[in-house]
């Protein structure tokens, strides 16, 4: 029996990264969720932030950006679900490859490139996860804007990937992993290694209090994954929401195709369409998700998890 215990105990610190990282992203995506549907629409050329909020609003109501069933129905459910599996994976998979690479390095702080490497893979790896709820995210959220012959009238989220496997395959379900892996390597070099890296800042050089310093490394860490990320995102959500025309042809055979096609009709401007409603999205997300798990870890510190 008093040999169960370091077992039980090992478990629970090799998942407790895991578990924390989901939580933390799912409390912030109830949050932010309203926001991210106005950047998508913006994405798929339904107008400015402003213009779009405003119709929505008109259509809908005001009301209709808290209510739970709106938010269910516009693709929340597969944003949770999606926190459950990308969330979960990148930030327990980073915590646990920073620790390996501190106990490599004597215990000594790591380097900023080893914290983005870092970053860099536990982005693939989350995306690789959570790349299926990407995808019934998407579709959901941008299936008010098709013609109505197109909707596909997804209910929820595992109504959506039960479709999708039914309608086109299993591997369907990975449409567009490509540049999601790619834009989520971007976004999770800029959010975790600098994350980690402000934190080291404000806490030991400049000397704040915990409080300040998560606020302040948590804005940093949000700017830098804003930053990196948009023109993967651009790209990404035109690949996962295109549709064949009538001749059964889609309109890019694929990410780098689409980068190249919109490069040349636009510029390298394109890519950041809808920039400012994009940082309003993923800085304050990043923010809250930071935010959250701090005090996930400070309730379990409380409780002797």
């Amino acid at each position: 029996m008093a040999g169960e215990k370091p077992k039980t105990g090992n478990v629970w610190n090799t998942v407790k990264p895991f578990v924390n990282g989901g939580a933390s992203g799912m409390l912030a995506t109830c949050v932010i969720q309203p926001v991210d549907m106005i950047k998508v629409r913006i994405q798929l050329g339904q107008g400015s932030g402003y213009n779009i909020a405003k119709n929505m609003m008109r259509d809908e109501g005001f009301g209709a950006f808290y209510k739970l069933l709106w938010c269910l129905q516009q693709g929340l459910s597969a944003g949770l679900l999606r926190q459950a599996t990308y969330t979960t994976a990148r930030l327990g998979s980073f915590r646990i490859l920073t620790n390996k690479a501190i106990a490599a390095n004597d215990g000594k702080p790591l380097p900023l490139y080893q914290k983005a490497l870092c970053g860099l893979t536990a982005g693939a790896i989350g995306a690789c996860v959570g790349s299926p709820a990407d995808l019934a995210l998407i579709r959901m959220q941008a299936d008010a804007t098709l013609p109505a012959a197109q909707r596909r009238h997804y209910k929820n989220a595992f109504h959506a990937l039960y479709r999708i496997t039914g309608d086109e395959g299993v591997l369907a379900l990975w449409k567009g992993a490509g540049p999601t892996v790619v834009r989520a390597m971007a976004l999770n070099m800029g959010m975790l290694a600098s994350y980690d890296q402000a934190v080291e800042f404000f806490k030991d050089t400049m000397g704040l209090t915990e409080a300040t310093t998560v606020v302040g490394a948590s804005a940093v860490s949000g700017f830098f994954a804003a930053a990196c990320s948009l023109p993967f995102d651009y790209v990404k959500t035109q690949i996962q929401k295109m549709q064949p025309d009538a001749s059964g042809k889609y309109a890019y055979s694929g990410s780098l195709d689409c980068f190249v096609k919109t490069f040349k009709a636009g510029g390298p401007f394109k890519f950041y369409t809808g920039f400012p409603v994009y940082c309003v999205r993923i800085a304050p997300h990043v923010m809250m998700t930071w935010i959250f798990l701090n005090q996930i870890q400070k309730f379990e510190k409380s409780i002797g998890l």
